[in-house]
């Protein structure tokens, strides 16, 4: 995958057609595979598409207030954002709507005549992906999650939304938990009295069975990183959705040893790319086509190591 910088943008796609994946670190990122083949679908229906094209740019936090206008000038239509990108967005942009104000976090940007609109679409994408991974939804559900990062802040908000009963965030940084809370709480989020958070040193682990997990962390990205939950969390009945893709993981192999529906990321990846891109075209977006791509691609990465 060609990956650009900002010192050597020449992305291909012509003005206002354009549409990139911001990150740092960002060359293992599925999402210009996945879209580019959704576009290559839906241009067979839609002619004007034929021309689009999402490519991936290389943006270090510190360059992201210099990044965004220089993506503007350049007409690019639509900006997704990956770490660490996603709540330092919000200090930048003017304009973020009301359903990212309550998460505190940016994955989608989408051009206007000044500059650019803030959303994000991970809420959408881990209910989609629950439901599609375990045919549940959080509604009435004990929800643990793992991690208090930008991913983290939009599944809490979207799992009070379908209805949890209880949401419990636990994280090692007890500073980026006190974080958090103060985001949602300048949010106004509707159900926050149904948030716990914990510090994993002095965690809770009264999941009940039937529980909802999420890690939210980068742990699991690789084959050594250690599992981020607890064996004494992986209760009959409960299933663990974990965030991260691409590699066998502790996580999965915990939850294989204790008899625990467990689905990666792949799934969610796909659902908030759907959404991003539908916003982006106003069009309806193959999610076979993007499974299809990554699936293709994973299996291209591990052949060629």
């Amino acid at each position: 995958m060609e990956v650009h910088t900002l010192e050597r943008l020449e992305l291909a796609a012509p003005l206002g057609k354009r549409l990139v994946v911001l990150g740092d670190p960002i060359s293992h990122s599925l999402s210009p595979a996945m879209h580019n083949a959704a576009l290559a679908e839906m241009a067979s229906e839609w002619p004007e598409l034929a021309d689009w094209r999402y490519e991936a740019v290389h943006v270090p936090a510190v360059d992201l207030p210099q990044a965004l206008p220089l993506l503007h000038e350049a007409g690019v239509a639509g900006i997704n954002l990956t770490i660490p990108h996603k709540v330092q967005v919000l200090g930048i942009i003017e304009e973020v709507d009301a359903l990212s104000s309550r998460m505190g976090a940016v994955n989608t940007l989408v051009r206007t005549a000044t500059g650019y609109r803030g959303t994000n679409t991970d809420g959408y994408g881990i209910l989609k992906a629950i439901d599609e991974s375990f045919q549940r939804t959080p509604e009435g559900t004990d929800v643990w999650i793992f991690g208090a990062g930008g991913a983290a802040r939009g599944i809490i908000v979207a799992c009070l939304e379908a209805g949890a009963a209880r949401v419990t965030v636990l994280n090692r940084s007890s500073a980026r938990l006190e974080e958090l809370q103060a985001v949602l709480a300048s949010g106004s989020v509707p159900g926050l009295e149904k948030v716990r958070f914990h510090s994993l040193v002095e965690a809770p682990v009264d999941a009940g069975e039937g529980a909802i997990l999420i890690n939210a962390t980068s742990l699991g990205l690789k084959e050594s990183d250690p599992s981020p939950v607890a064996a004494a969390y992986l209760k009959p009945g409960s299933v663990v959705y974990d965030t991260t893709y691409g590699s066998a993981n502790q996580l999965a192999a915990d939850c294989r040893e204790a008899g625990i529906a467990y689905s990666d990321g792949i799934s969610m990846l796909v659902w908030q790319g759907v959404r991003s891109l539908e916003i982006w075209t106003g069009k309806s977006v193959p999610a076979k086509a993007m499974c299809r791509a990554v699936d293709a691609e994973l299996i291209r990465r591990k052949e060629h190591g």
